[in-house]
Order: structure tokens, then C-alpha cells, then sequence
């Protein structure tokens, strides 16, 4: 459920164009059309925004009764650093519901990601043309998944401005975001994006997306239907902040519903990831972090 969570919260943030102070409330609003333009240069995935910081995760997940009380609770704790040219982000898992990790299990971590990185080098060594090409290729493709994603934003959603509100500091613009039933997006990202109803906060100096709240309304099938269904009414959260003056980064995603797997069995989940210590990744940063208490 978390990965499948992830996968939807990264869509719904590129879906995203985007509590009030009585001195913004009187000035006229931007113009919808330029202001759309100007944050559609913004747009992109938090992965690529993150691909050069190491930060802190903190995951919780909550199982849910029938009544929606939970029954239990798994709190994981990672480090989370830039992967390897080509590969997703290495995590290092450092603390379990409230456990720290032993040390010879991080150790065991830490050699795996060695072997992978020495790996790495000889292919350069022995090869490089071959190796930075094939590096070059798989950015290419990431850069143009990432565009047609994009793309689909606009294909899949009407847009609606609706009006000027403070978030956690900052003068937004706030949207809705309904899918066009008759859509025909290119991408499965955009496949998803139809199946959900979102309201989204964008800064309105930097173009930015702030927060972001989605809704299902339809089921969201994986799979084909066989391997995971998520209903419809399942609800995601989304909160960015500005990391050093300078850059925006995801700090609060969550998730509540309820999701079938397999054919027999039906999932009631909530949960968060927290994202904290942002630092700009670095050989000497690298070692620099102390396991979370």
C-alpha cells in the first residue's frame, strides 16, 4: 500500500498546478491564463527536485478497523540519498518503530551499496563511452516520462482560480482541478490523474506547488484489477516548503482509504511520510548524518 501510495502521490503532485490575509484578499487576482503558463515551467516530480539531497524519511503506517480505528501502527525511520546514475534513491533504514537499527545491520546495508557503487566504477573504468551513454539514456528518458506527464496535466483537468489564500506563510493561489470525462491522456500517469478530483495551493511569487488535496472518484485499479484495486473516496495530502530560501521540497504526504488485494482480501490504511534534514548531497555530506534518535 506504501509503494502504491508513493507512485500516487508523485502523480497528483505533477497534477498539481498548484488559512487567508485580509491585505491579499484586496488585491485583484493574476490573470488565470499567464499565471498557468508561468507555473507549468515549475512543474515537475519531487523526485527530480530531491535527486541532489539527502534527507531524513519518516514513514507511518496505520492499519484500520471497519470502523476506522486503528489497530496498529508501524513507524520506519531512513536515511534516503541521490541513487547511483540510472538507479532510484538508495534508503538506508536506521530506525524501526522507535528501535534503532544494530549496527551490524546498517553495516550490511552500507556494504551492499558498496559493491553497487564499485560496481558502477569498473563499468566506467572499463568502458566509459559505453557507460555514460548508457547514464545519458536513461536521463533522457526519465526528462521525457517526466514531460508527457506533464503534458497530461493540462490534457486531463479543467482549471479553476479560486482565489488568494495564506499557507504556512505564503500568499497562494488556489485551484480545483476536475478531470474532462473525455479526456485522452498519453501517459499511465495521466490515466491516474482521471480518477481523481484535486484542489492544489500554488505560490503565488514563486510558482510553485504548496499543498495539494486529492480525492478518488472512481476506484483506481493496479494490475488489471487482479493485483490491487484502490476505492473510490481513498484521500491523499500534499505539503511542500521552501528548504533554505532557495528551493521548494516535499515535507508532509498522507493517505487514508481503503484498497482490495488480490482477489480475496481488503486493506484499510492510513499513513505519512514525514521529510526532514534536507541536506545538499555531497561526498562530504554523505557520512555526515547521525542516526535519527
Amino acid at each position: 500500500m506504501v509503494k502504491g501510495y508513493s507512485r500516487l502521490a508523485a502523480v497528483l503532485g505533477l497534477a498539481a498546478l498548484w488559512i487567508a490575509s485580509p491585505g491579499a484578499q484586496n488585491r485583484p487576482l493574476p490573470d488565470q491564463d499567464a499565471f498557468l503558463k508561468e507555473t507549468r515551467k515549475h512543474l515537475q516530480t519531487d523526485s527530480s527536485v530531491q535527486s541532489s539531497y539527502m534527507y531524513v524519511e519518516t514513514r507511518r503506517e496505520r492499519k484500520l478497523g471497519k470502523d476506522g480505528r486503528t489497530e496498529e501502527e508501524s513507524v520506519r525511520v531512513y536515511e534516503s540519498y541521490p541513487g547511483l546514475p540510472g538507479q532510484p534513491r538508495w534508503e538506508r533504514l536506521v530506525s524501526e518503530d522507535g528501535k534503532p537499527v544494530a549496527a551490524g545491520n546498517l553495516a550490511e546495508q552500507d556494504r551492499d551499496r558498496a559493491k553497487q557503487a564499485t560496481a558502477m566504477a569498473k563499468r566506467l573504468e572499463s568502458d566509459p563511452g559505453k557507460e555514460r551513454a548508457r547514464q545519458q539514456r536513461d536521463w533522457d528518458k526519465a526528462h521525457d516520462e517526466r514531460s508527457e506527464a506533464v503534458d497530461d496535466v493540462y490534457i486531463v483537468y479543467a482549471m479553476q482560480m479560486t482565489g488568494r489564500e495564506r499557507v504556512e506563510g505564503h500568499d497562494t493561489i488556489g485551484f480545483t482541478l476536475t478531470p474532462r470525462p473525455d479526456s485522452k491522456p498519453k501517459t499511465r500517469e495521466g490515466d491516474l490523474m482521471k480518477r481523481f478530483r484535486v484542489k492544489a495551493w500554488v505560490s503565488e511569487t514563486d510558482h510553485e506547488l504548496v499543498r495539494l488535496e486529492a480525492e478518488a472518484i472512481d476506484n483506481v485499479a493496479f494490475g488489471l484489477g487482479v493485483l490491487a484495486r484502490i476505492h473510490k473516496g481513498a484521500q491523499f495530502s500534499f505539503l511542500r516548503r521552501k528548504i533554505n530560501g532557495e528551493v521548494w521540497l516535499p515535507a508532509v504526504a498522507s493517505y487514508s482509504g481503503s484498497a482490495r488485494v488480490g482477489l480475496l482480501w481488503t486493506l484499510r490504511r492510513a499513513g505519512s511520510s514525514e521529510y526532514s534534514g534536507y541536506k545538499k548531497f555531497s561526498v562530504d555530506t554523505s557520512s555526515s548524518f547521525e542516526n535519527p534518535k
